[in-house]
């Protein structure tokens, strides 16, 4: 099969075998999405080598017999294998398994490839109510709803949302969605046009780290760098929390004291439930098509990934 294949920090198109999971299904891979986290491992990110991508669709072509049911179904997938068995997966979930795979991040080929191979266990089937090009999205609705199970989110939640990007935007209309009062900080003329056509209220971020610093219940990084932990945190009122939703190469250099002081909640957030993301795609209660930047073949990987660094949703297509 044909898949783009990551190796010290440079991607090229190989012919690799079919994955071949014992008792995993083999899904034929119909659209991928490039996210921050990609474009963080070639710079070195996670120490990852082989096939990256972790947002997808696509139909299962091959089963044990134990999982006929799933053959031929449209199906996402989420992206950690745990073992089941360990402490880690006993106490806090197969997503913090102590040898955990992850898909296209930590120890598993991706998605960037005509195939992959999941545990049935991982797969969610695609209703017809959302085409392709919008379940690409249900693995990062996902992580945008995982903060609704982490914070007390009500119609009196003030948020900023510090990031008007892929991530960013799929976080602003979860809270919105939840009934919070959302504030985008946007930096890029882009951001700015991509928020409004969402209709979300948006701060430029020179204001909003001057004039709005210590109003927002709520503040969310997700601008995947290290500048933005810090604009977030001048955002949080006293006893606020942040969530931390960004994941880079690289340290990041955070002042304590004011954390300390303001009795300041930091919350890490990752991966969270599907079966919420799709129900909301579903309706219609969060909006992808704006963005969406652009749909390139595989072998168009360069400039895919290119294209996808200027912040909005670039596909891949097998």
């Amino acid at each position: 099969m044909r898949a783009v294949v990551l190796n010290a920090g440079t991607l090229t198109l190989r012919d690799r075998p079919v994955p071949a999971g014992p008792g995993e299904c083999l899904v034929r891979v119909t659209a991928a999405g490039i996210c921050g986290t990609d474009l963080e491992l070639l710079r070195g990110y996670a120490g990852f080598s082989g096939v990256p991508g972790h947002e997808f669709v696509g139909v299962v072509e091959r089963v044990d017999a134990a999982d006929s049911a799933w053959m031929g179904r449209r199906v996402v997938g989420e992206i950690t294998v745990g073992c089941g068995r360990c402490d880690g997966c006993r106490r806090a979930g197969r997503g913090h398994c102590d040898v955990r795979t992850v898909l296209g991040i930590r120890g598993r080929d991706g998605a960037f490839a005509e195939y992959l191979s999941l545990p049935a266990a991982n797969l969610h089937a695609v209703p017809d109510a959302i085409d392709d090009r919008t379940a690409v999205f249900v693995e990062p609705a996902a992580a945008a709803c995982r903060i609704l199970e982490q914070v007390e989110v009500n119609r009196d939640t003030r948020a900023a949302v510090v990031g008007a990007g892929r991530l960013g935007l799929l976080v602003a209309q979860v809270l919105r969605h939840a009934g919070a009062h959302v504030t985008v900080v946007v930096r890029s003329a882009r951001g700015l046009a991509t928020a409004n056509a969402l209709q979300l209220e948006t701060v430029p971020l020179d204001k909003a780290s001057t004039s709005l610093t210590r109003q927002f219940d709520l503040a969310v990084d997700t601008t995947g760098n290290p500048a933005g932990f810090a604009v977030t945190t001048s955002l949080v009122r006293p006893r606020g929390t942040l969530v931390v939703k960004s994941t880079f190469h690289g340290e990041t250099p955070v002042a304590f004291s004011p954390l300390v002081v303001d009795e300041i909640t930091i919350v890490g957030s990752r991966c969270g439930p599907f079966g919420r993301a799709i129900d909301l795609l579903a309706a219609g209660a969060i909006a992808v098509m704006p963005l969406i930047a652009a749909t390139y073949p595989l072998e168009q990987y360069a400039e895919a990934f290119d294209h996808a660094r200027e912040g909005l949703k670039v596909m891949l297509t097998t």
